[in-house]
C-alpha cells in the first residue's frame, strides 16, 4: 500500500504493510529516530509527534491513517540547524536528565505554544500529562517550557524595540513637511 504524507517539509511516498505503525514508518523506513519508542501502548508519550499541527501518539497510529497529512518530528523543529527556544530551554533548565522523552516533551509542548502563546502552569502540566519522564520529577520539565516563554518573549521585544526607537524618533522631529513642488521652468531656458 503506497502511503504518502509531507514529514518535517518534505513529500514523502511509502510503500508500507497496512498495518504499520507511524512510528515504525518513522524510525525504520524514514531514519527519523528522535521519535522514541517507550511504552508501544499508548502510555509513556515519547513517540508523540504533530499530525496537522496537533500531538499524536506514534505508537498507536497507522501510518496509512496519516496519508495525506503534515507530520512534524522532534529532527523537524529546528530552522537551519539552530535549535528552537523551546529544545535550547531543555538543555539549560535540565528538562533534558537521559534524554528519552525529551523529543515527546518537546513536541507535545511545542503544541501547546503555538496554540496558546502564554499558557498558566495548570495548562502547561495537562498538556504534557500524557508523557512519562522517570528522571526529573517534572519541575525542570515545567520551567524549561516557562524558559522558552521567557526567552521567546525577550526575542519579540527585542524585535520591537528597534522599530519603537526610530517611530519615536520621528515623533520627535515632529511632522515631515510636505514636498514642494517644483517651479516651473520658463520656455526660454
Amino acid at each position: 500500500m503506497i502511503t504518502a504524507f509531507t514529514v518535517n517539509g518534505q513529500p514523502r511516498r511509502l510503500e508500507l504493510d497496512p498495518a504499520t505503525l507511524l512510528l515504525e514508518a518513522l524510525r525504520e523506513h524514514l531514519r527519523l529516530t528522535g521519535t522514541k519508542c517507550g511504552c508501544d501502548d499508548s502510555s509513556c508519550g515519547a513517540c508523540t509527534v504533530l499530525v496537522n499541527g496537533q500531538p499524536a501518539l506514534a505508537c498507536t497510529l497507522l501510518a496509512a491513517g496519516c496519508d495525506g497529512a503534515d507530520i512534524t518530528t522532534i529532527e523537524g523543529i529546528a530552522t537551519d540547524g539552530r535549535l528552537t527556544a523551546l529544545q535550547r530551554a531543555f538543555g539549560r533548565m535540565g528538562g533534558a536528565q537521559c534524554g528519552f522523552c525529551t523529543p515527546g516533551m518537546v513536541m507535545a509542548a511545542k503544541a501547546l505554544l503555538d496554540g496558546n502563546p502564554d499558557p498558566s502552569d495548570g495548562e502547561i502540566q495537562a498538556a504534557l500529562s500524557g508523557n512519562i519522564c522517570r528522571c526529573t520529577g517534572y519541575v525542570q520539565i515545567l520551567a524549561s517550557v516557562r524558559a522558552a516563554l521567557a526567552e521567546a518573549a525577550g526575542a519579540a521585544a527585542d524585535a520591537a524595540r528597534p522599530k519603537a526607537a526610530a517611530d519615536a524618533q520621528r515623533r520627535a522631529a515632529g511632522p515631515t513637511p510636505p514636498p514642494q513642488a517644483a517651479e516651473p521652468q520658463s520656455a526660454h531656458g
